[in-house]
């Protein structure tokens, strides 16, 4: 989903995403059919995780129904949601009854003003505060938490958030403010390094570093020493993860990016949509050839023949080599991906 219910100046700016922008027709979006096609391609190339982003991806009619049908794709072993949580509390039991089992929640600060002024004027963290209770009471945990911090923003209540949900099953992940072109007046010294808020928490509640979950996670995870849970540093600026990254992001008018800062994609849309017409015409000409035979009295050595061919289509042009796919096991895809 392209739009967004929020209008946060790092990511849609209100001076450009306003009221007289021209978003997405909902004709120009990938179907549901046409990402579960393009979601099966990806798992039969190896991809094992997908992650559901936005703009805002519960404004999208019916998504939990998108979700059930993803867990369905052979190959495909996790499935996770970003939003910003406003709506969450309305869709946290349907999505985890179709299958949803991780969701990532944006929220920069529990102060009220500060959250109103980095969500571009709405004043609904008491929404959002609700919506990661019902995904905990669903089940949808551990929650994780994004915030991103800006200095001589909300730096200063970055332990409001860490204290609030210590001992839950919730990770407040810390995410350093990244220069995403020319939309966010992006400018290094708004940059609070990871290891400056370590530090800072480190200094309150004692905590040591710990293992990444699995190779090219983007956040460094530190584990407190009295056992009540952990957080999370994403440190794309000071101590960029690119060499390990294996992410890639596909929008919702259908193009393909392999990088969250790329300003160009492949528009695979086309791509797929000339291929559904050139596979109706071979369809239909293969009829048409078929009808022409037995009417010239050769229909049952023609359908023989069909059959054959048929067969033949079925079996892999390649034979899978041994290792190829588990090769690509434990990447992710998706967003911001998320990080």
């Amino acid at each position: 989903m392209d739009r967004c219910n929020f209008r946060c100046p790092y990511c849609m700016p209100k001076e450009k995403f306003h009221e007289n922008y021209r978003f997405l027709k909902s004709q120009d979006r990938l179907s549901f059919d046409e990402i579960l096609r393009l979601s099966r391609l990806f798992a039969s190339l190896g991809v094992r995780k997908l992650r559901l982003t936005g703009g805002e991806p519960l404004l999208r009619t019916n998504l939990a129904d998108l979700v059930g049908d993803l867990t369905m794709i052979p190959g495909i072993e996790d499935i996770a949601l970003t939003t910003n949580g406003v709506l969450l509390g309305q869709h946290a039991v349907d999505l985890h009854a179709n299958g949803l089992r991780r969701v990532t929640v944006s929220l920069d600060t529990l102060d009220p003003e500060i959250f109103a002024r980095m969500s571009g004027g709405f004043a609904a963290l008491d929404q959002v505060l609700h919506g990661i209770d019902a995904a905990i009471a669903a089940g949808l945990t551990p929650v994780k938490i994004n915030a991103v911090i800006e200095r001589g923003v909300n730096d200063h209540t970055a332990l409001d958030l860490v204290e609030r949900f210590r001992g839950k099953p919730v990770i407040v992940r810390f995410i350093e403010f990244m220069d995403v072109g020319n939309r966010n007046a992006w400018r290094p010294e708004m940059v609070v390094p990871s290891r400056e808020l370590a530090a800072r928490i480190l200094a309150r509640w004692p905590m040591h570093p710990v293992a990444e979950n699995y190779r090219g996670e983007v956040a460094q995870r530190w584990r407190f020493d009295d056992g009540a849970g952990e957080v999370g540093f994403i440190s794309s600026v000071s101590q960029p993860f690119c060499g390990a990254c294996s992410r890639a992001r596909l929008s919702s008018e259908g193009k393909f990016y392999t990088c969250l800062f790329a300003t160009q994609g492949r528009l695979i849309h086309d791509i797929l949509t000339s291929g559904q017409r050139a596979t109706a015409g071979h369809g239909r000409r293969q009829r048409e050839n078929a009808d022409q035979a037995y009417r010239c009295g050769r229909g049952a050595r023609a359908l023989s023949a069909g059959r054959q061919r048929g067969a033949a289509r079925q079996r892999p042009a390649f034979p899978e080599r041994t290792g190829v796919r588990h090769s690509h096991r434990g990447r992710r895809h998706g967003r911001q991906a998320d990080p």
